[in-house]
C-alpha cells in the first residue's frame, strides 16, 4: 500500500465530518472528568478531605472506568459504536447533574459512589469511537489518526480549563448568581455541552463508509484475522476469545497500565501541587499555572501526533518502537523532576513556579504520545473494524486499572512523606512501559517471521 492513498472524491470530507462530530462528542466526555480536578481543592478545604480521599474518589471512578471497558468493549462490537458513545454520554450528563445537586452530603462514599457511576458510563465512550474509525482509517493512517484522537481528547481538556476559572470567580447574569469558589457548579454547566454533542452524534455520524456509499475505500488489516467485510457487527462470544488469545493485546495492556498511572497523576494533581506545596489559591492561580494548564494539553497534542505520524510513515504502521522510545522519555523527564524537588528549586518563586510548570509540560508531552498510540492505533490494528471495540476495551481497562490501584497510593505517600514523592514514584511505570514494548516487538518478530508461518501452515 502506498504511503499516499487514493480515495473517491468526497471520502475525506466525509470522514472528517464524522470524526469532527464523534471527536467533539468524546471531547466533551473529557470535560465531564477533567471537571473533578478543579473541583478538589474546594472539596478539600469545605470537608476536610485529604489527598488519600481525593485519589480514593478517583480510583473509584478508574475502577468503574476500567471495568467497564471490558464489558461495553464487547457490547460495542455487538451494538455498534454509535449506539454506545450515546448511551454513555446520557449517562454522564446524568451523574454529573448528581454530583452538582446532590453532593450536599459531603460524605466520601457519596461522592466515590457517584464518581464511580460516571466513570462506567464514561466508559462506553471510548471502544465505540475507536470501533467507527477503525472501519474508517486504513491502518497506515491510523497512527496518525490517533494523534488527532489525542487532540481531541485535550480540546476537551483546554475547554473546561477555561471554563473551570470562570465558574470558579463567580458571575452574575440578571437574577442568576454563581457565587465565588462554588464548585458544584462545575458539574451543572458543563452536561449542557455533552447533550448537544450527543444530539449530533444521533443523527450526522455513520459507522462505517459503506453506510454512506463509499464500498471498498479501507481495507481490514486487523492482525486478530478476517477477511474485509461491510459488516461491524460480531458475536460477543467471538470477540472475546479471539481478542483474549491474541498474543500481542497483554503487553499492550500491561504498558497501558503504566500510561495510566502516570498520566492521571500528571493531569489531576497539579492543582493540588499548585494550591498546597506552593501555597496559591486554586480560585485566584497566577496566569503562569492557567498558562500552563492548556499549554500542558496542546503539547500532549504535538506528542501524540508526532508519534503517530513517526509510527506511520517511519515504521509502517509498528506502534511498539516509537511506545519504547516514548515511555524512555518519560522516566527520565520524571528523574528531572525528582532531582529538581529533591535539590529544593521548587519553591513559590519566579524560578521554582517556572520549573515546576516546565516539568508538568515535559511530562504531558511523552505521556500523552504513549496514550494515544497504544490506547488508540493498537486497538484498531488487532481488533480491526470488528472487534476493535473490544480490543480497545481490553487494552484501556488496564490504563484505568493501574491508576485506581496506584493512584490512592501516590496520594498516601504524598500525605506521609511530601510532595518529594510524586515524581519518583511516576519513573518506574516509565521503565516498566518500555519494558513490555520490548516484549511486543520480540513477540511482533516472531510472527513476522516468514520461516515460522511456513511451519505453522505445515
Amino acid at each position: 500500500m502506498s504511503s499516499i492513498i487514493k480515495y473517491p472524491p468526497g471520502f475525506r470530507a466525509r470522514r472528517g465530518l464524522n470524526w469532527a462530530i464523534l471527536g467533539g462528542m468524546y471531547a466533551s466526555f473529557y470535560m465531564l472528568r477533567y471537571n473533578f480536578r478543579w473541583a478538589a481543592p474546594g472539596m478539600e478545604r469545605e470537608f476536610g478531605f485529604d489527598h488519600t480521599k481525593i485519589t480514593g474518589i478517583l480510583s473509584a471512578f478508574y475502577i468503574a472506568y476500567g471495568t467497564g471497558q471490558l464489558v461495553n468493549g464487547l457490547l460495542c462490537d455487538r451494538i455498534g459504536g454509535r449506539r454506545s458513545m450515546i448511551i454513555g454520554g446520557i449517562g454522564t450528563i446524568a451523574v454529573n447533574l448528581v454530583f452538582g445537586f446532590a453532593s450536599f452530603a459531603g460524605t466520601f462514599s457519596t461522592f466515590a459512589l457517584i464518581w464511580l457511576m460516571n466513570g462506567y458510563f464514561q466508559s462506553f465512550g471510548a471502544p465505540g469511537m475507536v470501533k467507527i474509525n477503525a472501519a474508517w482509517f486504513n491502518r497506515s493512517e491510523r497512527g496518525t489518526f490517533a494523534g488527532i484522537f489525542g487532540f481531541m481528547i485535550q480540546l476537551g481538556q483546554v475547554a473546561i480549563n477555561n471554563l473551570a476559572p470562570i465558574i470558579l470567580a463567580g458571575f452574575t447574569i440578571g437574577a442568576w448568581t454563581v457565587a465565588k469558589g462554588d464548585w458544584r457548579w462545575l458539574f451543572r454547566l458543563p452536561p449542557l455541552v455533552t447533550a448537544v454533542m450527543a444530539i449530533l452524534v444521533a443523527i450526522v455520524p455513520k459507522e462505517t463508509p459503506e453506510q454512506t456509499g463509499f464500498s471498498g475505500c479501507v481495507k481490514d488489516e486487523s492482525e486478530a484475522g478476517g477477511a474485509h467485510s461491510d459488516d461491524v457487527r460480531v458475536g460477543m462470544k467471538e470477540s472475546f476469545v479471539t481478542i483474549f488469545r491474541h498474543p500481542l493485546v497483554w503487553f499492550y495492556a500491561i504498558a497501558y497500565a503504566c500510561t495510566g498511572v502516570v498520566r492521571q497523576s500528571s493531569e489531576q494533581l497539579p492543582l493540588l501541587f499548585f494550591d498546597q506545596y506552593l501555597h496559591f489559591d486554586v480560585n485566584n492561580m497566577p496566569s503562569s499555572v492557567t498558562w500552563t494548564m492548556n499549554i500542558a494539553p496542546l503539547i500532549a497534542v504535538a506528542g501524540s501526533f508526532a508519534s503517530g505520524v513517526v509510527s506511520d510513515k517511519v515504521f509502517r504502521g509498528h506502534r511498539s518502537p516509537v511506545a519504547m522510545g516514548l515511555y524512555f522519555i518519560v522516566a527520565i523527564v520524571c528523574i528531572g523532576g525528582s532531582i529538581t524537588m529533591w535539590a529544593g528549586l521548587l519553591q513559590p518563586n519566579a524560578m521554582g513556579i517556572f520549573l515546576s510548570c516546565l516539568f508538568i509540560i515535559l511530562v504531558s508531552f511523552s505521556v500523552n504520545a504513549t496514550h494515544s498510540l497504544v490506547g488508540t492505533a493498537a486497538p484498531m490494528d488487532i481488533g480491526g473494524r470488528k472487534m476493535a471495540g473490544f480490543a480497545s476495551g481490553v487494552i484501556d481497562s488496564f490504563q484505568y486499572y493501574g491508576a485506581a490501584i496506584f493512584l490512592p497510593i501516590i496520594g498516601w505517600l504524598i500525605v506521609h512523606k511530601g510532595w518529594q514523592m510524586w515524581y519518583p514514584t511516576m519513573v518506574l511505570f516509565g521503565i516498566v512501559g518500555a519494558w513490555a514494548m520490548w516484549f511486543v516487538m520480540r513477540k511482533q518478530r516472531l510472527l513476522d517471521d516468514p520461516a515460522r508461518k511456513v511451519r505453522g501452515a505445515a
